[in-house]
């Protein structure tokens, strides 16, 4: 058996957790780590092998209560061979609504075989207040004990079925069905919706031109050149204001800003524990 990691990070929270509950099913099944992290555009050029006799832990975080629309077209890709799957979510303290039924369901459909899934609190990609530090050292031990009990479970033969039953049961993760699932629409004071879809950071004098934002961009967005220039389509995952040695990179959006504003005060004192379905 091999443990797949696949999983896209653009600051780290998904990642953190994804190879928690790698580490922890390792702990008892003593196999090998593969990871394939296709936050970066290069790492969607290709995907990884996996076979019924795996187990692949695949994250995500979730964008506006779903799987992040501009990842879905690689997910698609992606071909299980009938390999057990756990999909993982992480969330900027709101909620993670339907994304992690909606990353079930696709793995489903590329023949991997979910035995397990959860959802964990990550600090909000627009934010450095909202959910701060989280994951945390509390959430790490989940998912790393989350890691320990597939295993157990693996090993026990209470998975083995799976490998050979093409009906596998219903994890009863909460979430609309494919029809009705819709994007979270942000409001402002009056009620109206806020479209923030076209939005992207400004830059600063400060700004060096090193060309790390552009380096660390998952969507290839940034003008390696003229790290100013920002051409491409932007999914607001905050990488390049967040890594920015000379805090150069910004957003002055004010529909932006309000969302953001208006995240913090009506999420910023929940303290949501991870949701994990077995």
């Amino acid at each position: 058996m091999k443990i797949h990691t696949i999983l896209f990070s653009a600051t780290g929270g998904t990642r953190k957790v994804v190879e928690e509950i790698a580490k922890g099913i390792q702990e008892s099944c003593n196999c090998a780590i593969y990871c394939h992290d296709f936050t970066l555009p290069k790492g969607r050029e290709s995907i990884p092998y996996t076979t019924s006799a795996d187990i692949a832990v695949v994250g995500t975080p979730v964008y506006a209560g779903r799987v992040p629309n501009l990842l879905l077209k690689y997910l698609q890709t992606l071909q299980g061979n009938g390999c057990m799957a756990i999909p993982i979510v992480t969330y900027g303290n709101r909620s993670f609504d339907d994304a992690l039924l909606e990353l079930h369901d696709i793995l489903k459909g590329c023949n991997f075989r979910p035995v397990a899934a959860a959802a964990f609190v990550s600090q909000h990609s627009f934010s450095t207040t909202l959910a701060a530090g989280r994951p945390n050292e509390a959430d790490l031990e989940k998912a790393y004990g989350l890691g320990r009990e597939i295993a157990e479970k693996y090993i026990s033969g209470r998975y083995s079925t799976l490998l050979h039953n093409t009906s596998v049961e219903d994890l009863q993760i909460p979430g609309r069905n494919s029809q009705e699932r819709k994007y979270y629409q942000p409001k402002d004071s009056c009620g109206n919706p806020i479209d923030i879809r076209k939005v992207k950071p400004k830059t600063s004098e400060n700004c060096n031109a090193c060309g790390h934002c552009a380096a660390i961009c998952p969507m290839g967005a940034i003008d390696a050149a003229n790290p100013k220039s920002v051409p491409g389509i932007c999914i607001k995952c905050n990488a390049c204001i967040k890594e920015c040695s000379q805090n150069a990179k910004y957003f002055d959006d004010p529909g932006y800003l309000y969302h953001k504003e208006d995240l913090e005060l009506k999420y910023g004192e929940k303290n949501e524990a991870p949701k994990i379905f077995l």
